[in-house]
């Protein structure tokens, strides 16, 4: 972890590979610098963006982006339907929905506060399913594209060194 002098003194960031990376190739226009020469000639050593596409394109990125779907998608559609079936039964039967549940708490009542408790749910069963399914291997493959970089250095400078 580093501390920062200055303005945010109290603050300590942890050491993340990622933090002040840019999107490389998303619209910062074309890059100025050309990849560094390989050793002994030949192909210039791969740059950022290759490292990052190869990453994309490989197994353990697409299983952890398969995982992602596999529960946003089907959360996603559920929790949307049964906003829309609360909005629907709301102005659509408003019989339905002021009947009385017990003492003054009607079906609207406890279907809005259901909102609210499915929210939470949500969110915990999101957080869990990502600690728990993709951390890990996403944790992993960020690593990976850390270390390629910085054996990418290690190769500029000693070929800069020469």
């Amino acid at each position: 972890m580093d501390k920062h002098e200055g303005r945010d003194t109290g603050t300590i960031r942890l050491d993340d590979p990622w933090y002040d990376a840019l999107a490389v190739g998303w619209g910062e226009g074309e890059e100025t610098s050309q990849p560094a020469p390989a050793p002994g000639g030949g192909r210039p050593a791969p740059g950022a963006s290759d490292i990052y596409l190869e990453v994309q394109r490989s197994a353990a990125f697409q299983e952890v982006r398969t995982r992602y779907r596999r529960f946003v998608v089907p959360a996603t559609a559920g929790f949307f339907l049964w906003y829309v079936a609360y909005v629907v039964a709301a102005t659509a039967a408003p019989g339905l929905m002021a009947r009385p549940v017990v003492g003054a708490v009607n079906v609207a009542m406890l279907a809005g506060l259901g909102q609210f408790l499915s929210t939470f749910l949500l969110t915990w069963a999101y957080a869990r399913h990502a600690r728990l399914r993709r951390d890990r291997a996403a944790l992993d493959l960020r690593w990976t594209v850390f270390e390629q970089e910085r054996g990418q250095e290690r190769t500029r400078a000693r070929g800069a060194g020469r």
